[in-house]
């Protein structure tokens, strides 16, 4: 297939381009699909049949969706190449009476969406992103916080003149989750008792015309206001909300889009997935039936069958690189290296053999003739490439999409950029090994 690459500063401008967009899931999903029919690719339904070249999408509930370039072998007979990864975000969600006072304060009530430091989330510019669906299934969509002239959100915190009973709690138990709520109005009409909330109910009845019962059928999340920046007066360093895991999702998506006008010899796929961070469940995450299902649409439509057998053979047959990110070793932390296995910017992307805990639990443990198979086509490839695994034993740990792959019988094995801030409002990645991650996958998805 053709080797033609982006270089480093052309494909970090449009990684930094797509991050500042892709705040939530479903804002990932839309990007994403935009760029697909972009190059040329169509929505599943709308194919009778496929042939080697066809350039083919299917999306779920507008927060995941799977890709294809159609291979010259059947997928019956020899898989696919998958790079998967996630696009949710650990953030906070609006609950669905999500709207309160207290004190002549309205606030937002809050639910955490996976793992995260509170504190890290106190005294920050917030942005309001979602959807609100009315009973009669229209839609409002929801952006507030980014534009130069929007208002942002914010939760409060004591200051330090006032906190010394704070100050001797523990990290996790300063400052209650159930805290976790930004303000969002304090206006008070003219009047004796008068509150607050009535304002802001009118406010979302003038502007979006909706109510607020409509909230109880809404999905909105917070998360941090403001654009990806670089990091460093030499600029080797981005940060922004969401790499984990947008900046595999994001490479993954770029390397299928610029090997899509070549006829791979396996069909070349890529999947970008939702709920990841609060373990691949729901209808959405990769413990659901989304991929295999996906799988059967495009062995019917080129074997005019989906025999339960036939997909399972296929999934059997194919490979995947996990693209999801793992940590890199910070100088000011160093007692949790694994030292000599852990990953450090500037290496480039990082293979893991295995994630999970100190016994390897929830990990799956890639076999070593994959490991070989892919340090052949980065070696071919010259991609800058390191293998590493995510901290001690008894202290690191952490789980991918992978495990739920390779149920499947599928080769897999997680390849990713490391990472400073991992599960932080403002994240950092190195240049350079976003453009390494970038290469691995359009390695591994253009050579045979």
């Amino acid at each position: 297939m053709s080797k033609k690459y982006l270089s480093q500063e052309k494909y970090c401008e449009e990684y930094m381009r797509y991050l500042g967009i892709a705040k939530t899931a479903r804002r990932s999903y839309a990007e994403s699909v935009r760029l697909l029919k972009a190059k040329g690719f169509r929505e599943i339904s709308s194919f009778k049949t496929l042939k080697a070249g066809d350039k083919v999408y299917r999306g779920y509930e507008d927060r995941t969706v799977m890709a294809a370039v159609i291979g010259k072998r059947k997928i019956a007979e020899a898989g696919l190449k998958v790079v998967g990864g996630h696009t949710d975000a650990p953030r906070l969600d609006l609950k669905p009476k999500p709207l309160y006072e207290k004190g002549g304060c309205v606030y937002f009530d809050c639910h955490m969406y996976g793992g995260i430091k509170k504190y890290q989330w106190l005294t920050l510019p917030l942005a309001l992103y979602g959807t609100i669906v009315r009973t009669d299934g229209t839609k409002v969509l929801v952006e507030i916080g980014d534009k130069a002239d929007d208002p942002v959100f914010m939760i409060s915190d004591i200051l330090p003149h006032l906190g010394k009973d704070q100050a001797q709690k523990k990290r996790d138990e300063f400052f209650p989750a159930e805290d976790l709520d930004p303000v969002c109005w304090t206006t008070l009409p003219d009047g004796k008792d008068a509150k607050a909330k009535p304002g802001l109910v009118d406010y979302l009845k003038k502007t979006y015309k909706v109510s607020e019962e409509d909230l109880l059928s809404a999905e909105l999340e917070i998360v941090p206001a403001g654009m990806p920046r670089y990091v460093g007066l030499d600029k080797a360093l981005i940060t922004g909300y969401g790499h984990d895991d947008r900046v595999c999702s994001f490479a993954g998506l770029k390397a299928l889009l610029d090997a899509a006008d070549v006829v791979p010899d396996v069909t070349a796929s890529i999947l970008m997935c939702d709920k990841e961070e609060i373990g691949s469940v729901g209808s959405t995450g990769m413990q659901s039936s989304f991929f295999e299902n996906t799988v059967a649409e495009l062995i019917e439509r080129q074997e005019k069958d989906a025999r339960d057998i036939l997909v399972r053979r296929a999934l059997e047959k194919s490979t995947m690189l996990s693209a999801d990110v793992t940590a890199a070793a910070d100088p000011h932390f160093p007692d949790v290296d694994s030292t000599g296995n852990e990953a450090r910017l500037h290496k480039g992307v990082a293979a893991s053999k295995y994630t999970g805990g100190a016994s390897k639990g929830d990990a799956s443990d890639c076999s070593p003739e994959f490991v070989a198979e892919i340090r052949r086509i980065m070696d071919a490839e010259k991609v800058v490439w390191q293998m590493a695994e995510l901290g001690k034993m008894e202290k690191g740990g952490g789980g991918t999409i992978s495990q739920y792959m390779a149920r499947f019988g599928m080769k897999v094995l997680d390849m990713g950029t490391p990472m400073w801030n991992m599960h932080a409002p403002w994240e950092i990645v190195s240049k350079s090994d976003c453009y390494q991650t970038y290469r691995a996958y359009s390695a591994y998805l253009r050579r045979k």
